[in-house]
């Protein structure tokens, strides 16, 4: 493409937005991986609808798919610059998501009094209902009619052919952000190759888009999107949160060599975790799909009771399901890696929704004393990492961990590099050896770390009864002593404790020396960051602490917090970190920035918040 007429641009945000059935996660999906590949980084946000299939046309089954596309970002964007609509539905659902000067391109067939009406429009026009600006400019294109012309003699119906109408749409991007065909022609031949017809077709709209934007240049001039200059070198690939996960529990258990054993049932938006480690049979993965939650977990106890790095996947109402089990695991000291893709609730709430909704119920959510790790990713490259680390602290300390993802960092994605696997932190699972053979049973520990011993079937001599009930702290004796149970709890807490030791540091971002901290955890690391950023390159200082470890905290959490005259902690929530704070630092004052609407903060409005403290 001829490059002398276009526009250089740091970064662009460009959502997709359609019916269900419009393929708006394939074809952002595509792009995101072809901006990838051209050494640009990328955050996405795929925004599913509810139901599993609304009626078309209307609101409820909207679909969309937004990407950020740039050097050094941290965020899927706030708005978008180019939003691109498939019908007057998306148009009414993603209005709101498109910069005041973007450009709206959407479908000029699909925009019929009919399409109009059932999108809950009472005029002919909707632009001027929706109250858009005049700055934004509107681009409409036939893709409807377009891609019937384009697939005459390839397909044998209409409705068929239609399908390929969000090939067009990516063609026409390709051109207009400057990404070259060869690369997105590669992932088509890789995504449908057992399909030759299929790719032949969307290959001819693609082009076909392509051109059209080329040979007419619209009413619009083309962008030139920089590569990526602060990557390290390496090879990157796009990774979902979710697949990260994944894969971060398989380099676990090569690292410490125990087999890796998940037993889970699937669920929104778990399941792609289950589906991934099921395809991995060639790495020795054994993956189950049970019958339902309960199951699923008390079969991953059982792998972990007989030697395996056991795991198991789900949301808040299977935690909830799983919340008896999860007691067991902490009972019979046993290790477990819990994941938990956070969504909206409760009970089934927003299912395709992210919220931080589940750290309460990850802390506290199960009966007696019940001291358990929790940790949280922040992105979803940063799942490998915190999946990873989760097994090499549940095999280590003898102890269910739990990861709490959620909707946003699970189902998003980002530019990886890829580890390797020596680089990785040594992982030593805490067996029994030679010297704990001697009256070994199921209390057997570390006097120093409490952390007991594992043993499992087939290790001569370490044969063993293990349970839910409580045992004496020397014999394993089921024992309902007061003082021997008050001794186990202690025993238990204190040995989650002393993970602190092994933790890193926190550290502190921004302007160290504000008198202004933000505090915040999990998956709102990016918006955060950018939030901070802005803050501080408008003069306004503040500080940030992050927090990816939560129980136990770092030890330097208390030190920071005090540090700083105002402290306010951002969560997509009620408030459940800052009060998890409050509990353990005694008499700690913090403010909260709150938000529970299933959908991730704005990096505008968390400025307009953090700039009220200052």
């Amino acid at each position: 493409m001829d490059n002398t007429h276009s526009t250089t641009l740091s970064d662009v945000v460009i959502r997709f937005a359609g019916d269900s059935g419009d393929g708006m996660q394939l074809t952002g999906t595509l792009l995101s991986n072809l901006s990838a590949a051209l050494g640009n980084q990328i955050v996405t946000f795929p925004d599913y609808p509810a139901e599993i299939r609304a009626p078309q046309g209307t609101p409820a089954g909207v679909s969309g798919f937004q990407v950020h596309v740039g050097n050094d970002i941290h965020t899927p964007g706030d708005k978008a610059d180019v939003l691109v609509v498939m019908n007057p539905a998306a148009l009414r659902v993603n209005a709101d998501a498109l910069k005041r000067t973007g450009v709206l391109i959407f479908d000029a067939d699909s925009f019929s009094e009919k399409d109009l009406n059932r999108a809950g429009f009472t005029t002919d026009n909707p632009f001027v209902e929706l109250s858009f600006p005049e700055t934004v400019q509107l681009l409409p294109v036939p893709f409807s009619e377009l891609t019937l012309k384009s697939l005459e003699g390839f397909s044998p119906d209409n409705k068929t052919a239609l399908r390929s109408k969000n090939m067009f749409a990516l063609g026409l991007i390709c051109w207009l952000f400057d990404r070259p065909l060869e690369q997105a022609i590669h992932f088509l031949d890789r995504k449908f190759g057992k399909k030759p017809d299929v790719v032949k077709a969307n290959i001819k709209v693609m082009t076909d888009g392509y051109n059209y934007g080329h040979n007419l240049h619209l009413t619009i001039s083309p962008f030139h999107i920089d590569r990526a200059v602060s990557l390290q070198a390496g090879r990157y690939t796009i990774i979902s949160g979710n697949r990260a996960t994944a894969f971060g529990l398989i380099a676990a258990a090569q690292k410490s060599g125990r087999s890796l054993f998940l037993g889970s049932y699937p669920i929104t938006p778990a399941t792609d975790i289950l589906q991934e480690l099921a395809m991995r049979k060639d790495l020795g993965v054994k993956s189950l799909q049970a019958e339902d939650e309960i199951a699923g977990i008390c079969m991953a106890i059982g792998a972990s009771f007989a030697g395996n790095l056991a795991a198991t996947s789900t949301s808040g109402p299977g935690i909830s399901l799983k919340s008896e089990a999860i007691g067991l695991a902490v009972m019979a000291e046993l290790p477990l890696v819990i994941i938990n893709v956070m969504r909206g609730g409760p009970s089934t709430g927003l299912p395709t929704k992210t919220e931080q909704t589940d750290l309460q119920q990850a802390l506290y959510g199960r009966n007696g004393e019940c001291p358990i790790v929790v940790m949280a990713p922040s992105a979803p490259d940063d799942c490998f990492h915190y999946a990873y680390m989760a097994c090499k602290i549940a095999l280590e300390n003898m102890t269910p961990v739990i990861l709490l993802s959620d909707a946003f960092v699970g189902n998003g994605s980002s530019l990886w590099k890829l580890p390797k696997l020596a680089d990785l932190p040594d992982i030593h699972p805490h067996i029994a050896t030679e010297a704990q053979r001697d009256g070994f049973n199921s209390v057997t520990r570390n006097q120093e770390t409490k952390v007991r011993y594992w043993s499992f079937p087939g290790m001569d001599g370490f044969a063993h009864r293990d349970g839910g009930l409580e045992k004496d702290y020397l014999t394993a004796e089921i024992s309902t002593d007061g003082k021997n149970h008050a001794l186990m709890v202690a025993t238990r807490e204190a040995k989650i404790a002393q993970i602190a030791e092994h933790l890193p540091q926190l550290t502190v971002e921004g302007d160290v020396n504000a008198e202004l901290l933000v505090v915040s955890w999990g998956s709102t690391c990016g918006h955060i960051k950018a939030a901070v950023n802005s803050l501080n390159s408008c003069q306004k200082p503040v500080a940030w602490v992050h927090f990816n470890y939560i129980n136990p905290l770092p030890k330097d959490t208390e030190t920071i917090l005090r540090r700083y005259k105002k402290v306010v902690v951002c969560e997509l929530n009620s408030g459940q970190l800052a009060a998890w704070l409050r509990a353990k630092i005694d008499g700690i004052q913090l403010s909260q920035y709150n938000k529970v609407e299933g959908q991730p903060f704005s990096v505008a409005e968390l400025v307009d918040n953090i700039s009220s403290y200052m």
